[in-house]
């Protein structure tokens, strides 16, 4: 992998900016008496650094942690700012973050994508062995969590972060980070993903509100549908023509050419995409498989499509495809419909990579 060597901090910021933005971002003086988000940062830094567990770990894990801990709090630049009460909060910095995280591994770093979704999302979750008892559905948040990021190396992440800040209830939270390591144990995800009985458990358990990991679901699906997902130009027409040739496709970009829509065209979008239902939905009353073409980049996209889908009974295999940023950048010029470099940026910044929980099966063709 691809590593910072020079890891001085004035060095840091004098190459990156989003380093360099960390400087003067203001904390809630109660939770982060230290100071601004640099002086937090460095100080989580060396905490890391100086942990048993930590060092416990192979070349490869100590890097990972520690890019992941120079990211965490890399988008409190974008989300903080003072109540009305006068106390300074950053909500939805970690989530903010891991686009950012993303954004930046795969851009400056060229990062193999394993190695870069980890950092991403111990960037996403580095609050959650504080939270977890929080949450609406603890055992679900650490479930879901387990199947995209390394638990334990999320407790020394937290850990890290706890020991580099100066605020009165520091022990009560290191206390949380311990129960957090023990649930994991129990729940026997601790360093490694949840281990379900089979694709139609896992699907079952994060779709349905009212589920046990364990509870085994008779198969009653009916038809196979591949949801393609990706960002513009990685590959998805030429993946479904080698591996899908016989499938029935149902394609946005297509029914857009079809009825002569510019892809820039917003106000189209809502009718194509309902036109695009419609289809699938005549393949799915048949019981038949087919592909949905679309690039499908946010959860919220995916999650709407697969709600639909499941409820006609499909077995949903999600296919994530990437390439290195400079072959996307080459294959998207080579494009006959070239989308504009602004545009990729900008839905780059959107990317939610699919997680395991979201559908039956979530296959990663990158390279």
């Amino acid at each position: 992998m691809k590593r910072i060597i020079n890891k001085n901090w004035k060095d840091l910021a004098n190459k990156y900016d989003w380093v360099a933005d960390m400087e003067g971002i203001l904390q809630s003086p109660l939770h982060h008496a230290e100071g601004d988000v640099a002086t937090h940062t460095q100080m989580v830094l060396a905490a890391l650094t100086t942990l048993p567990e930590f060092e416990m770990l192979n070349e490869e894990a100590r890097e990972i942690l520690w890019m992941a801990a120079l990211l965490h709090d890399v988008e409190k630049r974008s989300t903080t700012f003072q109540e009305a009460d006068g106390s300074i909060v950053s909500p939805g910095h970690a989530k903010k973050g891991a686009l950012t995280a993303r954004c930046i591994l795969y851009t400056e770093f060229d990062m193999p994508f394993g190695i870069r979704e980890q950092i991403v999302n111990l960037v996403r979750y580095h609050g959650l062995p504080i939270w977890i008892m929080h949450k609406p559905d603890p055992l679900k948040a650490l479930l879901e969590a387990s199947l995209v990021v390394n638990t334990q190396w999320l407790a020394i992440l937290a850990k890290a972060d706890m020991l580099g800040r100066i605020c009165s209830d520091k022990n009560e939270m290191l206390d949380r980070i311990a129960f957090f390591e023990a649930y994991c144990r129990e729940q026997d995800c601790y360093g490694k993903p949840y281990n379900f009985e089979n694709d139609l458990t896992r699907f079952h358990y994060f779709s349905k509100s009212a589920s046990t990991p364990d509870y085994i679901p008779f198969n009653d699906t009916t038809c196979e549908v591949i949801v393609m997902s990706g960002l513009p130009g990685m590959g998805k027409d030429n993946y479904i023509s080698k591996h899908y040739k016989e499938w029935p496709v149902v394609s946005l970009d297509e029914i857009r050419k079809k009825h002569k829509l510019k892809p820039e065209d917003k106000s189209a979008n809502g009718w194509v995409a309902q036109y695009a239902k419609e289809q699938a939905r005549i393949h799915l009353r048949a019981k038949q498989n087919f592909v949905w073409n679309a690039t499908n980049i946010t959860l919220q996209m995916r999650s709407q499509l697969i709600e639909l889908l499941a409820s006609y009974k499909a077995r949903v295999t999600i296919i994530y495809l990437e390439r290195p940023f400079k072959v996307w950048h080459k294959q998207n010029a080579d494009r006959t419909s070239m989308v504009p470099q602004q545009v990729l940026a900008k839905m780059l910044h959107k990317l939610e990579v699919p997680k395991p929980s979201e559908a039956h099966r979530v296959l990663y063709e990158v390279g």
